[in-house]
């Protein structure tokens, strides 16, 4: 039996096979020892990095649902600041459009006091309703699915503000309208609104306006919280700086990567 297994080896084929096997272990470390030599420290460590980079499925989840509690609760916590909406022009709540006659009107016959009073009044109430949007918006970074997160890191510029207005608008609203109805009453917003239409619609011939104010701040204040929402949508998407911590670089760096 052991002069069967040493002519087994001894033969031909067996000792090529051999030579094959040591010759491409031999090339094999030969290539990487080539590989090694030919790469910096620094050139090893990026492609040790590129291969590693891709962010799993739970951190990218963690990752897009840690900017999106950031950026809805900054924006929310701006807006609802004492002159958060009176003093930004971008969101600021002006005279209603078809109201927009009566304001010139007003203004023109020396109450401009009244308008101003007016505006600020309604800036006032929205001031007070963005303080309760954070919980909603919690409520449906929560609820979002996987492919909800995917959609949004790797969708327009503005997805996640886009999903927001989808899911939220209504919670919003409901939200919104009793708190925004009551400080309306509380800052006199409703007194001063029917004082300046009372004064307009006494002028001869002019057109009578009747405006659900309550409806109407509602929405501007809703609009308003998305488009600073919006804002800081686009700068944690186009600014490094704003991503505030290793979960949030790599995921978005991530995202940056799909796109190109």
């Amino acid at each position: 039996m052991a002069r069967l297994f040493r002519c087994l080896r001894e033969s031909p084929k067996n000792q090529f096979m051999l030579s094959f096997k040591r010759l491409s272990i031999g090339i094999l470390f030969t290539g990487v020892f080539l590989f090694q030599a030919s790469c910096t420290t620094a050139q090893i460590t990026d492609i040790l990095k590129q291969v590693n980079s891709n962010p799993s499925t739970s951190e990218i989840t963690s990752g897009l649902k840690e900017a999106l509690e950031k950026g809805t609760g900054i924006s929310a916590d701006r807006l609802s600041l004492q002159d958060g909406y009176l003093k930004n022009l971008d969101v600021k709540i002006l005279f209603p459009e078809e109201a927009k006659q009566v304001e010139k009107t007003l203004r023109s016959i020396g109450l401009g006091s009244m308008c101003d009073q007016v505006i600020t009044s309604l800036n006032r109430a929205a001031e007070d309703a963005a303080q309760e949007a954070k919980p909603i918006f919690t409520s449906a970074i929560k609820q979002m699915s996987f492919q909800d997160v995917q959609k949004i890191l790797l969708g327009d510029k503005n997805a996640a503000t886009m999903y927001f207005k989808t899911t939220t608008t209504d919670s919003l609203s409901a939200k919104f309208s009793p708190i925004i109805d009551s400080s309306l009453k509380k800052v006199d917003a409703t007194k001063y609104w029917s004082d300046v239409m009372t004064r307009y619609n006494k002028i001869p011939l002019v057109k009578k306006v009747d405006t659900d104010l309550t409806a109407y701040v509602t929405q501007k204040a809703i609009n308003g919280l998305f488009l600073e929402i919006a804002k800081e949508e686009l700068k944690i998407r186009e600014n490094i700086s704003a991503r505030t911590s290793p979960l949030l670089q790599k995921v978005f760096g991530y995202a940056e990567s799909q796109k190109k």
